[in-house]
């Protein structure tokens, strides 16, 4: 069983320096513990996906530049998410037709990171 993932829930990414929180809107018609159920379209940066701190990848631009500054010592910058969509979701589970967020979905950024949910946000309920 997969667990769901709601509004604060803890995610990850493989190359930020810090866990963040995901936001969903309160705009879904489906709440579990009073919070609203992630769907694979929430992943919009940093309304849904904040950012992880700093980036440590030189496929960021950013990071790349500022260690080519640096002489090639690895300089960590600002993460900027660049995301499109939460993958695979609950195959069963839909909210509005969509497929809703569970604790085994990933997310992937534009520059190599994947994102991981750590804790799903709800503690009493479970989908199929």
């Amino acid at each position: 069983m997969s667990l769901p993932v709601v509004t604060g829930a803890a995610i990850q990414c493989s190359f930020g320096a810090a866990p963040a929180t995901l936001g969903v809107l309160p705009t879904k018609l489906v709440n579990m513990e009073g919070k609203p159920v992630a769907t694979i379209e929430d992943a919009k940066p940093l309304i849904n996906i904040p950012t992880f701190g700093m980036c440590m990848t030189l496929s960021n631009p950013t990071v790349a530049a500022a260690t080519a500054a640096a002489a090639g010592v690895l300089t960590p910058m600002p993460c900027i998410p660049v995301t499109t969509a939460w993958l695979p979701g609950s195959p069963t589970i839909l909210v509005g037709g969509i497929p809703v967020v569970n604790d085994k979905s990933k997310c992937a950024c534009a520059y190599g990171g994947v994102i991981s949910v750590l804790f799903g946000g709800a503690m009493t309920e479970s989908i199929p």
